[in-house]
C-alpha cells in the first residue's frame, strides 16, 4: 500500500503541474495522438534560406552578441572583486597569524551567551524546507503546515480514503495522538471485515467516550469513515435520538475497500519536507565574527535554552575538576542532544566558505556531495579535514555528523588531491554560487 500512497502522490503532483499549465490535454496522453486547434495549426514546411535571409540572421547574432557582453562583463568583475577582497582578507590574517586559531570556531564556544531574540549577527536566520510534491517554494516548516493541508483538502477527489489517510498523518499534532487515532479506525474497520453481517459493528456511536477522544478531534477522520462508506445518521436509542456513524453496505465490493483503506492508514506516513541547504558563501572576515544560532537549531525550548545557560554558568566550577574521559564523552553526548540541525561551513584554500545546514543525524557523504554539486569541477578529487585535523575518509562517510561531533557547527577545510593544481585566477565555486556571497556590512 505504500506504494500506491507514492503513485497517488505522484499522480497529484502531476494534476497540481497541469493546474499552472492551464486547460489543455492530460498530461499522461500519448503526445503521438494529439491534435492541434485550428487557431495553432503546424506551419508549412519551410524551404532552404536564401543568401539574403542569411544575412540577416547573421547580423540579428550579432546584435544579440554585443548586447550581453556588457552583462558578460560585469559579471566577471564581480567575481575579480570578490577575488580581490579575499586576497586582502587572507593577507590580513597572515598578519593576524598569532591569534588564536579557536577563534575561527568562536560560534560553537559554550560560554558565549546565547540570545534567543532574531539577531543581524545569526550564523543563518532560520531552517527552511522544500515540499517537491506541492510547490518549489522554500518556507520555514511552520509555513508549510497550512500549505499541506491546503493542498490535501483541495485534492480530496477521487482518492478520497487515500488522501484522508495522509490528512490524519500530517494535519495532526502527536505521534501518539495520531497512533491512538489509527488503532482505533483500524478496530472499527477490522470488525466488520470479521463480522460483514453483525449489525451492532457497523454503528459507531458519536457520542462515545472512546470516540470522542480518540477520533473525533483529529482532521482527517470525518473524510476517511466517509470513504469507508459510513453515513452520519440519527437514530432513536431508548426514546432519545443520537447520531451515529452507520455502515450498510456489506457487499464484496465494500469489505474489499474496507481492507484497502485499513492497510494503507497503518502504512501511510506525513507529506515529507526536505531539509533545504540554504547555501551562503562567506568572506573570511565574516566566518571570523562570532555569531549566535537562533532557537529552531535546538530541540528543547527557548525556556529549557535559558535554564542550561545558567546551569552552565553555575557549573564553571564543577567543569574544572578533574574528569575519566567516559565522563566527559557521556556529558559531551547529553550536549549534542540538545540539537536538531548542524550548521556547516567548508573552507576552500582561496578563503571562501561555503555554508549549509544539515540534520544532525545526516551523513558526512551528504555533506561531501553539498559541496561536490557546488564546485566548479565536480570531478575534482578533494577531503574534508575536521578542525582538528583529521580527515574524513572513506569508512566517515556512512558517520553522523553527531557522531563526529560536528554539531551544531563546524568548519571543515576543502583539502585538494595533491596531484590536482588549481589555477590563481579561477574560484573552486561554481559562478552561480559565487554570486550568493553576503555582502560585507
Amino acid at each position: 500500500m505504500a506504494d500506491k500512497i507514492k503513485k497517488f502522490f505522484q499522480k497529484k503532483k502531476m494534476e497540481s503541474n497541469f493546474k499552472k499549465a492551464g486547460p489543455g490535454h492530460k498530461l499522461t496522453d500519448d503526445t503521438s495522438s494529439r491534435s492541434l486547434p485550428e487557431a495553432r495549426s503546424a506551419p508549412a514546411p519551410r524551404g532552404p534560406m536564401s543568401d539574403e535571409a542569411r544575412q540577416a540572421a547573421a547580423a540579428a547574432m550579432s546584435r544579440i552578441s554585443s548586447t550581453k557582453r556588457p552583462d558578460q562583463a560585469a559579471f566577471q568583475t564581480s567575481l575579480a572583486a570578490i577575488q580581490s577582497q579575499v586576497r586582502r582578507e587572507m593577507e590580513a590574517e597572515k598578519k593576524a597569524a598569532s591569534a588564536s586559531s579557536s577563534s575561527e570556531l568562536s560560534m560553537t564556544k559554550p560560554q558565549a551567551p546565547i540570545e534567543l531574540e532574531a539577531s543581524p549577527h545569526l550564523a543563518v536566520q532560520g531552517v527552511y524546507f522544500r515540499c517537491p510534491f506541492i510547490s518549489d517554494e522554500i518556507l520555514s516548516k511552520d509555513e508549510w503546515q497550512p500549505k499541506i493541508r491546503e493542498f490535501l483538502f483541495e485534492n480530496l477527489e477521487p482518492e478520497k480514503g487515500l488522501t484522508a489517510c495522509l490528512i490524519i498523518h500530517s494535519c495532526n499534532k502527536g505521534r501518539e495522538k495520531i497512533s491512538n487515532c489509527v488503532t482505533t479506525l483500524q478496530k472499527y474497520l477490522d470488525n466488520i471485515i470479521r463480522n460483514p453481517t453483525d449489525e451492532k459493528y457497523q454503528r459507531i456511536k458519536i457520542s462515545n467516550r472512546v470516540f470522542q477522544e480518540k477520533v473525533a478531534p483529529l482532521e482527517g477522520t470525518t473524510q476517511f469513515l466517509e470513504a469507508a462508506g459510513f453515513i452520519k445518521q440519527s437514530i432513536t436509542v431508548n426514546d432519545c435520538e443520537e447520531d451515529f456513524y452507520v455502515f450498510s453496505d456489506a457487499s464484496p465490493e465494500a469489505i474489499e475497500n474496507l481492507q484497502v483503506l485499513c492497510d494503507a492508514l497503518a502504512s501511510a506516513e506525513p507529506v515529507q519536507l526536505e531539509l533545504d541547504r540554504n547555501i551562503c558563501v562567506l568572506y573570511p572576515s565574516q566566518a571570523a565574527k562570532q555569531v549566535e544560532l537562533p532557537p529552531v537549531f535546538y530541540s528543547i525550548t527557548a525556556e529549557e535554552l535559558k535554564r542550561e545557560q545558567q546551569l552552565r554558568s553555575e557549573g564553571i566550577e564543577r567543569g574544572m575538576m578533574l574528569r575519566t574521559k567516559a565522563m566527559r564523552e557521556k556529558e559531551e553526548l547529553r550536549e549534542m542532544k540538545k540539537y536538531r540541525f548542524a550548521l556547516i561551513r567548508v573552507r576552500f584554500p582561496d578563503g571562501i566558505l561555503l555554508q549549509g545546514t544539515f540534520g544532525v543525524h545526516e551523513k558526512v557523504e551528504n555533506v561531501l556531495g553539498f559541496v561536490r554539486e557546488n564546485l566548479e569541477d565536480e570531478e575534482m578529487k578533494f577531503s574534508l579535514a575536521t578542525p582538528t585535523g583529521h580527515k574524513l575518509t572513506i569508512e566517515d562517510e556512512q558517520s553522523s555528523l553527531v557522531d563526529l561531533r560536528l554539531v551544531p557547527a563546524t568548519i571543515l577545510t576543502f583539502v585538494p588531491d595533491s596531484d590536482y593544481q588549481h589555477e590563481k585566477s579561477k574560484l573552486y565555486l561554481k559562478a552561480d554560487v559565487m554570486i550568493l556571497v553576503q555582502p560585507i556590512s
